[in-house]
């Protein structure tokens, strides 16, 4: 890889192209987008994408690279809609492999090469990523992805190498999509403004016979919530609520059983530690995916 994003002489390696998505994140997109071009591997190309930043970071970034590809997208939709718009990019330039990665990632130099090398599998088609805490590298913040309890949406991250099974997703932060799969399962559902898309997609996919994958040897660094709202915001309570139903109508088992426990447990525990303006949150949140339709919400937070 050079500097400026392009990919360096290929030598017969299959299409790679990263997909960062940017939203007021200039300063953590150049480092990671730093940390790509010095990537071992080939035939990799880098694709920012704005997500209608309301800062600079769209003249920040094509400064610090000025021949990186970059698209923009005119309002914040959400990441499943940024990724989406990027995938759609990759694949119709011909990348035979799309790279999703978060922007507040620091890469080691050999990750593309070791997430692609479980793609050896042809039945594997997406390969997750070894986090860790970019604070505390020692630490694993998921190893490759996590579990979810199908019968109430309670989700957890594997800290420890682990079994995917049929309640196994991979997050999101750093996946490698093969075209194939997205081709056949479609993209991420932009019905999710952020949350649960990386469970959904990852359960549309094992349903159609592809299987999940971890790098295991992976060690991706990550800040964590670089452009997500602050943990515990009554936005957050708001925006996972809506994502948890809209999950678990499709995957939940029991249905009805699975989206009652799961918004009870919500309501509960702010209610025990008197967060009202959680508890609000939460019915907010029900009514956004009652509505099925989020957008004046997203667009005016």
């Amino acid at each position: 890889m050079r500097a400026d994003g392009s990919a360096a002489a290929k030598n017969g390696s299959p299409g790679v192209c990263c997909v960062v998505i940017n939203w007021n994140g200039w300063r953590d997109t150049i480092a990671c987008v730093e940390s790509l071009a010095a990537q071992n591997y080939s035939d990799l190309n880098i694709l920012v994408v704005d997500n209608a930043s309301t800062d600079d970071s769209v003249e920040r970034i094509r400064a610090a690279f000025p021949k990186i590809g970059m698209l923009r997208a005119e309002k914040n939709r959400g990441f499943a809609a940024g990724s989406n718009l990027g995938s759609r990019c990759a694949l119709a330039r011909g990348a035979e492999f799309v790279w999703l990665l978060n922007n507040d990632i620091l890469a080691p130099p050999d990750t593309v090469s070791k997430l692609m090398a479980e793609m050896a599998d042809p039945g594997v088609g997406i390969v997750g990523s070894v986090l860790k805490y970019l604070d505390d590298p020692g630490r694993i913040q998921a190893w490759g992805g996590g579990s979810i309890v199908p019968w109430m949406g309670y989700a957890r991250h594997f800290e420890a190498p682990a079994e995917l099974d049929g309640r196994s997703f991979l997050t999101f932060a750093s996946v490698l999509f093969r075209r194939e799969m997205l081709e056949q399962v479609g993209l991420l559902d932009e019905g999710y403004f952020m949350y649960f898309e990386d469970s959904d997609l990852c359960f549309r996919a094992r349903e159609a016979g592809w299987k999940l994958a971890v790098a295991a040897e992976t060690a991706v660094l990550h800040k964590e919530g670089g452009s997500s709202p602050a943990k515990k915001s009554a936005r957050l309570d708001r925006i996972v609520t809506a994502s948890g139903l809209r999950f678990l109508d499709r995957h939940g088992r029991p249905r009805l059983v699975a989206k009652g426990l799961f918004v009870l447990s919500r309501l509960a525990k702010r209610a025990v530690r008197g967060n009202f303006s959680g508890v609000l949150a939460v019915w907010r949140g029900v009514g956004d995916w009652r509505r099925e339709d989020t957008m004046g919400f997203r667009e005016s937070e």
